[in-house]
C-alpha cells in the first residue's frame, strides 16, 4: 500500500478527559515491532508518539479512536479506553533514554491489526543519505490540531512542508530537524514521512519511489511567546532505538 494510504490508516486520536475538566490530546501510529534480528518480521505492535503526550495524561486510562470498516465498505469510529498506567500510576509504556518518543505495546482490534506499519520503514541515517534529503524537500505530516479529525470517522489531517534546517544527518549528532509548517496542540506524536514516486538515488541513473518515515513531531518552535510556525521532528533512528528497547524489554520476564 501507498504510504500516504497506510500512515492514514495507521494513525489514530488519543485523549484523555483530566479531573480539572481539561481534555489533552495527542497523535499515536501503529508500527510492528521488529523480530528477533532486529529487522521486521515480529507479530507484536507498538503505538508510537511523543512521551510528554502521555505524561500528560495523569489517569490509568486514556481513549484510542478506533475505525473499522464494516462489509458495506462504510466506516465507523469506535473509542476504546487503553491502559497506559498501572494502578498506581506507574507508566506503562516504554520511553527512550533522551529523547521525546514513548512506545506503548498493545494489542488492537482485529481490524487495526495489519494497518500497522513496518518497522523497516522507519528511516536510518543511511536511508537518508541515499535519497540525499536536503533543505527544500517536501515532507508529510499527520495529526489532530486542537484534537481536530478530518472528519467524524477520525481519521487524521494531513499536512505537508518543507524541510527547513541543514545538516540532516548524523542524527547522533542532529537529533532534530526542522519542518516549515504550523503546529498545533494535537499534532504531538504524529509521523513525519516522506512520499516521493520519482526521486533519484545518490549516484543511480533511474527513478525510485522514496516512502518512509523520516520521524516524529515533538513540539513547535516557540519565541519569546510567539509561535514561529516550525515543527520539530525527532529522527526516526530514534523510534527505532526505542521500539527495539521495548521488544527486549517484553522479552525479558519479569524480575
Amino acid at each position: 500500500m501507498d504510504l500516504n494510504m497506510a500512515l492514514m490508516r495507521a494513525t489514530f486520536k488519543l485523549d484523555q478527559r483530566q479531573d480539572d475538566g481539561a481534555t489533552t490530546v495527542g497523535t499515536g501510529w501503529l508500527v510492528r515491532l521488529p523480530g528477533p534480528d532486529g529487522q521486521g518480521g515480529s507479530s507484536r505492535l507498538a503505538l508510537v508518539t511523543a512521551s510528554h503526550v502521555l505524561d500528560r495524561m495523569k489517569l490509568e486510562h486514556a481513549s484510542i479512536h478506533w475505525r473499522r470498516m464494516d462489509a458495506d465498505g462504510r466506516w465507523h469510529r469506535e473509542p476504546a479506553p487503553v491502559r497506559i498506567r498501572d494502578g498506581g500510576g506507574t507508566p506503562l509504556w516504554h520511553r527512550h533514554v533522551d529523547r521525546d518518543i514513548a512506545a506503548l505495546a498493545l494489542d488492537p482490534p482485529p481490524h487495526a491489526h495489519d494497518w500497522a506499519i513496518g518497522f523497516d520503514q522507519l528511516a536510518d541515517d543511511a536511508a537518508l543519505e541515499a535519497f540525499d534529503v536536503q533543505p527544500g524537500d517536501e515532507m508529510l505530516a499527520l495529526g489532530y490540531p486542537r484534537g481536530l479529525s478530518a472528519n467524524e470517522i477520525g481519521f487524521p489531517i494531513l499536512r505537508a512542508g518543507r524541510v527547513a534546517s541543514y545538516p540532516l544527518w548524523p542524527s547522533a549528532d542532529f537529533p532534530t530537524f526542522l519542518m516549515d509548517f504550523a503546529v498545533f496542540a494535537g499534532n504531538s506524536g504524529g509521523p513525519v514521512y516522506m512520499s516521493d514516486r520519482a526521486r533519484k538515488r545518490v549516484g543511480a541513473r533511474d527513478f525510485h519511489e522514496a516512502q518512509f518515515v523520516a520521524g516524529l513531531l515533538a513540539q513547535q518552535v516557540v519565541l519569546t511567546d510567539e509561535r514561529l510556525e516550525i515543527g520539530i521532528v525527532l529522527h526516526a533512528a530514534f523510534i527505532r532505538q526505542c521500539l527495539l528497547g521495548l521488544e527486549a524489554r517484553l522479552r525479558t520476564p519479569p524480575s
